[in-house]
């Protein structure tokens, strides 16, 4: 399917806030179920972090489009670049508790999963726990989460749900 897309920089600057706001647009915007929502690292003088939202066609990507300025945003077609973090994506909400690998790409539109420091996939009934927090990214036009080994052989998504901020215990 297609996706028609557009940009929304709000000056967030951890990743974070532009969740909850990425999940509250979507709400606010009443996005259909195959929309995406995305994160995307902005560097340079002001490092902030930019969001995309893609839909399934031309007059929803419009309707959003208003309504997003309509509210004050700063909106632009297209992708600020091709290696978003997926927030939003058809069956994300489903990606709870621990699931097997075959399970997680059945139910969501993630492509692949990966496992840091190995070649190839993971198994399909390698368990997956997934902390309720799996943001896959775009790789060549592919959804690829990224995994890391947990315990008893099971699997956890690289991101974790709250990381610990930079020099926490200085």
């Amino acid at each position: 399917m297609t996706q028609y897309a557009l940009t929304v920089d709000p000056g967030v600057r951890d990743l974070r806030a532009a969740d909850h706001l990425l999940q509250e647009l979507a709400a606010e915007l009443a996005l259909p179920e195959g929309a995406f929502g995305c994160t995307h690292l902005v560097r340079g003088d002001r490092p902030r972090v930019a969001l995309s939202l893609a839909v399934p066609s031309e007059p929803l990507l419009r309707t959003v489009q208003e309504r997003l300025t309509a509210r004050g945003h700063e909106v632009r077609d297209g992708l600020p670049d091709p290696a978003g973090r997926a927030v939003l994506y058809p069956g994300a909400a489903t990606l709870t508790g621990t699931l097997t690998v075959a399970e997680l790409l059945s139910r969501s539109a993630i492509d692949r999963v990966t496992t840091l420091g190995t070649h190839g996939s993971p198994a399909p009934g390698t368990l997956l726990v997934t902390r309720d927090h799996v943001r896959p990214q775009w790789q060549d036009g592919e959804l690829v989460l990224t995994t890391m080994p947990a315990a008893g052989g099971a699997l956890v998504p690289f991101e974790v749900p709250e990381p610990t901020p930079c020099c926490a215990d200085h």
